[in-house]
């Protein structure tokens, strides 16, 4: 009987296991969106680090013009009924 640790040792059990992980890769894409939103914090994250921005600062601005954005929507939908 093999035992789990000499098992894994072996070059086609090796061979089998990088295989899965690219299969894993290649199906588990992001969306376009997602990976906007992700480009957009590391973006935020740099320039704050290096005293550029104030991330808190940002953050409530964003937040506010999302608020204005979403009311402003609302009463376009408003008027066309």
């Amino acid at each position: 009987m093999i035992d789990e640790s000499s098992k894994k040792n072996t070059a086609a059990y090796s061979k089998n296991d990088k295989n899965k992980a690219k299969e894993v890769l290649e199906a588990n894409e992001i969306d376009p969106l997602e990976e906007l939103s992700i480009r957009s914090d590391t973006l935020v994250e740099l320039l704050s680090d290096k005293g550029i921005i104030n991330k808190k600062g940002y953050i409530n601005n964003v937040m506010m013009r999302i608020h204005e954005s979403s009311k402003a929507k609302s009463f376009d939908d408003m008027e066309e009924i």
